[in-house]
């Protein structure tokens, strides 16, 4: 990929998150510093313990642990309010504002519109797909529900990370004429396949909540260890979930690894060496589901097939009986059997390998996917746009 143009030499884009940056939002981060023809300035409410790192090129509304940052961040997310905020992100002159995830594109709204420079949202999952009960539970979602309209109104264009998100916003209401999809993209200079050799194993990655479905693959792995004993399963990342899911495990007797949440390099390491990589996403009981899944793109681009049930977005980034194997949502035996095919089947695994890494390759790579990303900006920024 080519090096980034010297600071100040592009447009800008604020690239707005409420909060900056969850680990779990390596996608976000990724994206914005593969732009070339745009300049990416981040914007946020509050900064995260223990985040992301990201670009210097940062502004909060809130610095971390100063006295009176609830009050603020509450003010502004109640009335739009903050003038010294408004005035630090027009300092750096942007031309347009792309925040991820619908919830802060509300809040993102009273700044383009101070700086009458266009909005672009990225739609991502459960912003999306969770019920409207289930959002009023928040600050921000019941705000997010008060503006929605006002949103569809002032935004010019929603990126849609998938075609099931992008259905699931026109059932919803979403102006049908602002809809694009778009993926968000791979970086397969670092997703790429390698010469090491695999263990056997099955690798799970993802927060520990009930749309990931962990519960479900460890009584699946339960059935696998018993057609072929001694597969293990390695567990990576954390959530509420994890307690029970450990005494799960304990209980089922099967051998599993629960790591927590580790940095991307060490998730390379471990989808360079698993056989299998499963992440059994389902609807949950609040109505969130999986968007695109960018980790099952991920694991493909490292030649590592998928098992998963096939489940909202999932079916576009994985080819059922060619990068991988999807069956029905919550079906536990069948979840099974497909593991066991690919275990047992070197000749099945080896093609799925080799086709997996290349779709990603060919449809979801970084560098692809920024390009057409950049020219949306420039359409949004074209002339009459009211872009600065």
């Amino acid at each position: 990929m080519n090096e980034s143009p010297p600071y100040g030499s592009c447009p800008r884009v604020v690239i707005f998150r409420s909060v900056l940056l969850p680990v779990s939002e390596t996608f976000i981060r990724e994206q914005a510093e593969a732009l070339r023809r745009f300049e990416p300035v981040y914007a946020g409410l509050k900064q995260v313990r223990s985040g992301l790192p990201h670009s210097a090129r940062s502004i909060l509304l809130a610095s971390p642990g100063a006295r009176l940052s609830l009050l603020r961040t509450l003010l502004y997310q109640v009335s739009g309010y903050s003038p010294a905020f408004k005035a630090q992100i027009e300092e750096v002159r942007p031309s347009l504002v792309h925040a991820h995830f619908a919830l802060d594109g509300v809040a993102a709204l009273p700044l383009a519109k101070h700086l009458n420079i266009p909005l672009i949202v990225s739609l991502h999952g459960y912003d999306i797909t969770s019920s409207d009960n289930s959002l009023r539970t928040s600050m921000s979602g019941l705000l997010y529900l008060l503006l929605r309209r006002q949103l569809w109104e002032s935004a010019h264009t929603f990126l849609c990370v998938s075609e099931f998100i992008r259905e699931t916003a026109i059932e919803m209401g979403f102006p049908r004429n602002k809809l694009r999809v778009h993926y968000t993209g791979v970086n397969c200079n670092h997703f790429s396949r390698s010469d090491v050799p695999r263990d056997g194993s099955v690798l799970f990655v993802g927060r520990l909540v009930q749309k990931k479905g962990c519960q479900f693959l460890l009584d699946a792995m339960a059935e696998v260890n018993r057609a072929l004993p001694g597969t293990a399963l390695t567990v990576i990342g954390d959530g509420p979930l994890r307690g029970g899911l450990q005494a799960q495990a304990s209980q089922l007797n099967i051998p599993v690894r629960f790591l927590g949440a580790l940095p991307t390099s060490a998730v390379r390491d471990c989808m360079s060496r698993a056989s299998i990589f499963c992440v059994p996403s389902l609807r949950a009981d609040n109505g969130d589901s999986e968007g695109f899944g960018m980790v099952f793109a991920e694991a493909q681009a490292m030649g590592t097939p998928v098992v998963s049930f096939s489940h909202g977005g999932i079916p576009e980034a994985v080819e059922d009986g060619r990068t991988g194997l999807l069956v029905p949502e919550r079906d536990t035996h069948a979840l099974a059997a497909a593991m066991i095919r690919l275990l047992r089947d070197a000749t099945l695994w080896s093609s799925f390998s080799a086709r997996g890494s290349a779709r990603v390759r060919e449809k979801y790579s970084l560098e692809s996917q920024t390009r057409i990303l950049e020219d949306i900006y420039a359409a949004a920024c074209a002339p009459g746009t009211g872009c600065k």
